[in-house]
């Protein structure tokens, strides 16, 4: 018996019908049930009997491990699909000996806990990290983009990113600035585990897949748009933000819609048609065009490099400035202040010193729509003295990342913060469609 075979478990007087999903041990077998829930069962107790193997035809190469790619082959004429797994809960499985949610999938094993993704595309799959999206650190990012890179001039159609939502929008926005694509990266995650019900990873991963697959070329983060399982969000990944610590619809694009809505049905009911991909997918904005590809693949301009020495720091009333004593030396400091962007008066020669001593100074706000404006109040225009630079609209976060990004690869990254890149910056403070 393999994962994704149909099996029927008896042990004693209880008897379980499911999917076999891979297991953490080999100790115990994992069968989902048909009501949604995972059970596991101890392999020594149980006799298994399997009622049908092979539902699924999957061709499946080595494994993807080490960077390696994988891939897996259902029709020759489907557009190629690149998943790139970094870990998180749409990744996950339980350990039943502890009973924690822990990321052990690579590429190759969540098409097998997905297998409503077989059929839509040919996949090529490789594991860039597998850690908790906690764990995210800046080299990962320059692997990311540079494995994301790779499978585009191989020939991948689209790149769907599998990772953990609480980081999720810091890495999409390190994409966003460090690669110019011509196809969709489109970043997907689960907030809830698999093995519960109420599990969103079905329905995202599907509806990253079609997103993938469609005509445009954004860098999007993929996720539920509501509690209901009717649509997906697309956000733009320099302009979303993970608002809510657990619901299944936890990611907003802030000040306006959505870049784009794909209907899960019409996404479910697409499978191998790139024309009703495109169709279940209502743009509130126009997206970036999707570039032209020859000999099976496309260029794709990489700046990967990242300055490291980079702080967000929050402004709060009432804060020691002994605290900001460890920005000394900094390439560069984002300021989340209040309101239009302001911070109490005597952190302002501080700020100078900083200004100074060569640091790039950023200003951003701790409200979650509007932008900076240092020309209102006494405040603002003395922080604009001491050679702080507005950040307009772009949020905190995406900041922190673009100033990375900038300091490493632009002539004047401080004139840069003032303008957009890729998305994350608007050009006035007006409503947005």
């Amino acid at each position: 018996m393999q994962p994704g075979d149909r099996v029927r478990v008896d042990r004693g007087d209880v008897t379980n019908e499911g999917v076999l999903l891979p297991s953490t041990t080999r100790d115990h077998l994992v069968v989902k049930l048909d009501g949604g829930y995972n059970v596991g069962i101890d392999r020594d107790e149980a006799d298994v009997e399997v009622l049908e193997s092979g539902a699924r035809d999957v061709d499946e190469g080595a494994d993807a491990g080490g960077g390696e790619a994988s891939e897996i082959t259902f029709e020759g004429d489907l557009p190629t699909v690149s998943l790139i797994s970094t870990g998180g809960t749409i990744a996950s499985t339980v350990d039943y000996r502890t009973g924690a949610v822990t990321a052990q999938f690579d590429a190759e094993d969540v098409l097998r806990a997905v297998p409503d993704l077989a059929g839509r595309a040919n996949y090529r799959g490789r594991v860039v990290a597998n850690i908790l999206s906690e764990n995210m650190e800046p080299p990962i990012w320059r692997e990311l983009a540079e494995a994301v890179r790779e499978e585009v001039e191989a020939g991948a159609d689209g790149v769907v990113v599998m990772h953990g939502t609480d980081t999720m929008q810091y890495s999409a926005s390190a994409l966003s600035f460090m690669l110019d694509s011509p196809v969709p990266i489109v970043f997907t995650g689960s907030q809830r585990s698999a093995d519960r019900p109420s599990s969103d990873n079905v329905m995202n991963a599907v509806c990253a897949v079609e997103a993938a697959k469609a005509d445009h070329a954004e860098t999007l983060v993929c996720m539920h748009a509501s509690p209901s399982d009717d649509a997906c969000a697309l956000h733009r990944g320099t302009r979303v933000r993970k608002n809510h610590t657990s619901r299944r619809d936890a990611f907003e694009t802030v000040g306006a819609e959505p870049l784009g809505r794909i209907d899960y049905e019409a996404a479910a009911e697409a499978g191998a048609d790139g024309d009703a991909a495109d169709a279940a997918i209502a743009w509130h904005r126009e997206p970036l065009p999707r570039g032209d590809a020859d000999d099976g693949g496309a260029a794709v301009a990489l700046d990967p490099a990242l300055s490291g020495d980079v702080e967000l720091v929050k402004f709060t009333p009432g804060m020691d400035p002994a605290a900001w004593d460890y920005l000394d030396d900094k390439d560069g400091v984002v300021i989340e202040g209040t309101g239009l962007g302001h911070v109490h008066t005597d952190l302002i020669p501080r700020i100078e010193e900083l200004v100074e001593g060569g640091t790039v100074v950023a200003m951003t706000s701790q409200c979650l729509a509007g932008r900076v404006c240092d020309r209102v109040y006494d405040t603002g225009r003395d922080l604009l003295d001491a050679g702080v630079v507005e950040a307009g609209d772009t949020l905190p976060g995406t900041a922190k990342v673009k100033l990375m990004w900038a300091l490493a690869n632009l002539s004047d990254p401080a004139e840069a913060m003032g303008r957009d890149i890729a998305g994350e910056l608007t050009e006035e403070s007006q409503p947005w469609r």
